[in-house]
C-alpha cells in the first residue's frame, strides 16, 4: 500500500472535520481518498497524533473536532469573487480565535483578498490560513502582474526599494477614486511578521521592529512565480488590537484619521551596508507625499552617515514648505542625530538625542 502524505490532507481536514466529525469522518475519507477503511481509521490515528484532530465519542462510535493546529487552503477565480464571502463561509468558522485575533485576522484577510480582486489584474487568487498553538499564519497569493511592476505603471517608480519605501507610507494605492491606500499599510502594522514577495524580491517587516522592513528570505520558487504572495503571522497571545492600531495613526492617538506615518530611509539606500545618505534629491524621494500627514516619523534606522544636503533638505526646507508636517527624527546614529541637529532652524523642537 503506498504510503499517503499527511500534508495535502492538513489543507482540507479541519473543514472535513467540522462538516463530518461526529460519526462519518472515516467514511468520508475512504470515499474522499479511495482508500480502505482501515487506511482511513490509520490516517485518523495519525493526524490525531500530530494534532490536527481531536478524538471524542466511544470506541465504536468515535467522533472528531478539530484539534490544535488548523488549517484552510482555498483556490478562487478572481472574476466576480468578493473578498468577505470567502471569510465568512470557508474561513472564519474553522478557527477558534481570542477576538481581537480574529478582528485583526479578518482585517488582513478581506483587505489582501480585495487587492488582489482589484489591483492584481490576475485570474485567480490562493488563500492558506493556519492557526498553531501560538500564531495564526495567512498567506494571500494571486496570479496577476506582481505589485512591484503594478506600481512601476502606476507610479514610474521602476526600483522595487523605492516602491516598498511608498508603500511603507501609506495611502499609495494605483486605483485612488475607489481606495486609499490603508489596506496593504494597516495589515502590516498589525502582523507580527508580514513577508511581501513580487516580481522576484521579498521584504519582511516585524512587529519588535518598527517600521523597518529588510530583505525577506527568498522562498522557493518565489523568483520565478507570477503575482504577488503576502504572508502575515500574528500571535495568539498579544496586547495588539484593531482598534488600537488604528488609533496609533491617528493626529490625536484617540481618533481613526490616518496622520501619521513612519520612512524607513534604509530603503533609500538599497541593500548597502554602513549606508550614507548625501544628497538633496534622496531628501526629496523620502520627502515625497509626507504633506498627506501631521507627522512622520523619520527612521535612521541602518543610517551610519548622513549629508548636510539631505539633512538641509529634509530638516530646514521641508518644514518651511509645509509647516503643518511635525518631522519626528528616530533610530539615529550619533553622526546623523549632530547633523540633524545642525541645520534644524532655531524655532524647531530641542536638539534630538541619538537612538
Amino acid at each position: 500500500m503506498p504510503r499517503l502524505d499527511l500534508a495535502p490532507l492538513t489543507q482540507w481536514i479541519t473543514s472535513a472535520a467540522l462538516a463530518h466529525g461526529d460519526h462519518d469522518l472515516g467514511d468520508y475519507l475512504t470515499r474522499r481518498l479511495q482508500v480502505t477503511r482501515r487506511r482511513a481509521n490509520g490516517l485518523l490515528k495519525a493526524l490525531e497524533a500530530a494534532q490536527w484532530l481531536v478524538r471524542a465519542g466511544t470506541p465504536r462510535r468515535p467522533a472528531f473536532r478539530p484539534g490544535p493546529l488548523r488549517q484552510v487552503v482555498q483556490r478562487y477565480a478572481l472574476e466576480g469573487l468578493d473578498e468577505q464571502s470567502p471569510w465568512r463561509r470557508d474561513f472564519a468558522p474553522c478557527f477558534e480565535l481570542p477576538a481581537s485575533v480574529r478582528r485583526m485576522a479578518q482585517h488582513g484577510f478581506t483587505e489582501l483578498v480585495n487587492n488582489a480582486i482589484e489591483h492584481s489584474g490576475g485570474t485567480a487568487v490562493t488563500v492558506s490560513m493556519r492557526q498553531t498553538p501560538l500564531q495564526l499564519q495567512l498567506l494571500v497569493s494571486d496570479d496577476g502582474c506582481g505589485l512591484f511592476t503594478r506600481i512601476a505603471s502606476c507610479f514610474a517608480i521602476d526600483e522595487p526599494d523605492l516602491a516598498m519605501l511608498e508603500l511603507s507610507k501609506g495611502k499609495l494605492t494605483t486605483a485612488p477614486d475607489a481606495h486609499s491606500g490603508h489596506g496593504l499599510f494597516f495589515s502590516a502594522q498589525l502582523a507580527d511578521v508580514i513577508d511581501i514577495h513580487a516580481n522576484g524580491v521579498g521584504y519582511q517587516r516585524r512587529a519588535w521592529e518598527p517600521g523597518r522592513w529588510h530583505a525577506a528570505p527568498r522562498r522557493a520558487g518565489a523568483a520565478t512565480r507570477a503575482g504577488t504572495s503576502v504572508y502575515l503571522a500574528i500571535q495568539l497571545e498579544n496586547t495588539r488590537t484593531l482598534e488600537g492600531v488604528l488609533q496609533a495613526h491617528s493626529a490625536s492617538g484617540t481618533g481613526y484619521d490616518f496622520a501619521r506615518t513612519c520612512v524607513p530611509l534604509a530603503l533609500l539606500c538599497g541593500r548597502e551596508a554602513d549606508a550614507a545618505l548625501l544628497s538633496r534629491a534622496e531628501a526629496r524621494r523620502a520627502a515625497q507625499r509626507l504633506a498627506q500627514f501631521a507627522q512622520a516619523d523619520i527612521d535612521f534606522a541602518g543610517i551610519a552617515h548622513l549629508g548636510h544636503g539631505f539633512a538641509d533638505e529634509l530638516f530646514r526646507v521641508l518644514p518651511r514648505l509645509h509647516p503643518q508636517l511635525m518631522l519626528n527624527p528616530v533610530g539615529m546614529a550619533p553622526q546623523v542625530a549632530a547633523m540633524v541637529n545642525a541645520v534644524r532652524a532655531p524655532t524647531a523642537a530641542a536638539p534630538v538625542a541619538p537612538r
